[in-house]
């Protein structure tokens, strides 16, 4: 019996030291007095026995020589997970084995072999610091569930088996040993895999679209400015491509609980980097400007399996932006660019899309069928949805789904002509003083990128209508013989969206004799005539007529004005 004693004493002698002496005896899980770490006995000489006994042992297993926490952890949320249905219940195996320090609620020292506590220098007995993930689980990588092809499939981006050297336990179950090798710390944190471009990450997960990511391979570094985007990285790398997944997200007491994010406000995570110190443009100041999509007026709402029916209760950066397959790709109208890549949106028939082709989809995610979002402009007709407003079989429309239906537009600018087709971006978006693009904010309403007048009585100039003057020639609009009505631009001070509605008019309200050439009047500032009429009437080319009341004149039926 004494030399089986001594014979397992001397093989966990081994397993402690032999081909593991660089790991276990210099890295920071030699809690003896012979420690590197500053979490260390104050006289205890013996290694492996902060963890391991041969004598009275846990039946746990592993000759475990700690007590079973034997509390009830907080798990993570599952409502909120992929992984939903393979949490099953408290932690369990290795898992538990490792929460006996981690959790912090057992004193280290606190052994099966020992009759009193191993005195462990410093103010507190307990794990300190990041290295305590406490009893609440709700902000860490989930563990203790079954990860079987059934997972993998559910979730779609996961691979089944995990890739070596990730392995499951004897139950198929993924638990802290599974990322976490105790007795090796051949790479920081005892990982059984580096997290340089997030390698151990990718032993499991699987990211559509990832491999063509800007944030995979982009080499930006942070520019020491302001707080640094890795502060919740103890050892951050220098680039976002070698960041990789933790440039957004915590394994450990993650800020943000769901998808373990590093902020609980879904926005922090992107403008943490996106605030000109680390990517080139400064998105968080285009945020700070009065016409904005106000990321920061929602929180928790999000959700990225949520449908791509119009969303009317939010707005975040997730919303436009797929950060795992966002990347630099150009493109040209109608189609989508790298930036809106991997999202989804509804099609110009109103069907939901999982990822979008063209820009406008995206835009109508929110912006289609829409019931809560109301125009600025009372116009004679009343429209809101700017998907019925840019279908092709209108009277009318600036060309966004489609070339326009106007063939001749003497005013367009090259390299604009009548079958070109433009993006909602090309109107909306970051100002001048941006060197961003795309709609973040702006000191225009709407997030016009550009200056757009619509009060009564505008005085007409460059800059008044420097959005409708960058793709119409301003000396066409106003020359009174090529378009005869817009001398009531510079003449009657009558803005141009007096009469023309920028985004067009719909079939099943409008007609190509009424309302052509976008006609649809703010009622704000045009009336109806004496006998009741407010229209226009389109006699052919580039010539009709109007009947209503403007500028108290009084345009009724026999008394025909030329547009």
């Amino acid at each position: 019996m004494r030399k089986a004693f001594i014979s397992i004493f001397f093989i966990l002698f081994w397993f402690c030291n032999i081909g593991l002496a660089q790991s276990v005896v210099d890295g920071l899980h030699n809690l003896s007095v012979s420690g590197s770490g500053t979490i260390k006995a104050t006289s205890e000489s013996e290694i492996c026995i902060f963890c391991h006994t041969p004598h009275a042992s846990s039946p746990q297993g592993a000759l475990w020589n700690r007590n079973d926490p034997s509390v009830s952890y907080v798990l993570y949320n599952n409502l909120i997970s992929s992984t939903f249905q393979a949490t099953d219940g408290q932690p369990d195996g290795a898992s538990v084995l490792c929460l006996s320090c981690h959790d912090g609620t057992i004193a280290l020292g606190n052994v099966l072999s020992r009759t009193t506590n191993i005195t462990i220098a410093g103010a507190s007995s307990t794990m300190q610091g990041n290295s305590n993930i406490s009893t609440d689980l709700s902000d860490d990588h989930p563990v203790s569930f079954i990860y079987n092809s059934t997972l993998a499939t559910n979730d779609g981006q996961m691979l089944f088996p995990p890739t070596h050297p990730v392995v499951l336990d004897a139950n198929s179950k993924l638990q802290c040993t599974s990322c976490h090798d105790p007795h090796n710390n051949t790479y920081d944190k005892f990982l059984v895999a580096t997290k340089q471009y997030s390698e151990l990450c990718f032993k499991c997960h699987e990211r559509d679209y990832w491999s063509g990511s800007s944030h995979k391979s982009s080499t930006s570094t942070w520019n020491n400015e302001g707080t640094s985007p890795w502060e919740h990285i103890d050892t951050p790398y220098s680039t976002v491509a070698e960041n990789a997944c933790q440039n957004c997200h915590n394994p450990h007491n993650a800020g943000g609980n769901a998808r373990l994010l590093k902020f609980e406000p879904e926005e922090d995570n992107c403008l943490d980097c996106h605030n000109g110190n680390v990517a080139a443009t400064n998105i968080k100041l285009d945020f700070t400007q009065n016409y904005t999509h106000n990321v920061g007026a929602y929180e928790g709402i999000h959700d990225p399996l949520e449908n791509s029916e119009p969303l009317l209760n939010h707005v975040e950066c997730a919303d436009c932006h797929n950060p795992h397959s966002v990347n630099s790709t150009t493109a040209s109208a109608p189609n989508a660019n790298g930036s809106i890549a991997g999202v989804r949106g509804i099609d110009q028939n109103g069907d939901e899309v999982d990822l979008i082709q063209y820009e406008y989809e995206l835009c109508y995610r929110c912006h289609a069928d829409n019931t809560v979002v109301l125009s600025s402009i009372n116009r004679d007709i009343v429209q809101n949805n700017v998907r019925e407003e840019f279908a092709i079989s209108n009277p009318s429309y600036h060309p966004v789904s489609g070339a326009g239906q106007n063939l001749d537009v003497p005013s367009l600018i090259l390299p604009l002509t009548e079958s070109s087709i433009i993006y909602c971006t090309d109107c909306h978006a970051s100002d001048a003083s941006s060197n961003a693009s795309g709609p973040h904010g702006s000191i225009y309403p709407n997030i016009l990128k550009m200056r757009y007048e619509t009060a009564e009585y505008t005085v007409e100039s460059e800059l008044a209508y420097e959005l409708c003057y960058s793709c119409h020639n301003r000396t066409v609009i106003l020359d009174v013989g090529t378009l005869g009505a817009h001398n009531h631009i510079d003449e009657k001070t009558t803005p141009c969206n007096t009469c023309h509605d920028p985004h067009g008019i719909s079939s099943s309200q409008g007609d190509a004799t009424n309302h052509s050439s976008l006609i649809n009047f703010d009622t704000d500032i045009v009336t109806q005539n004496s006998v009741g009429e407010l229209e226009f009437v389109d006699t052919g080319e580039s010539s009709g007529y109007c009947l209503l009341t403007c500028h108290g004149k009084n345009h009724r039926s026999g008394m025909k004005y030329p547009r």
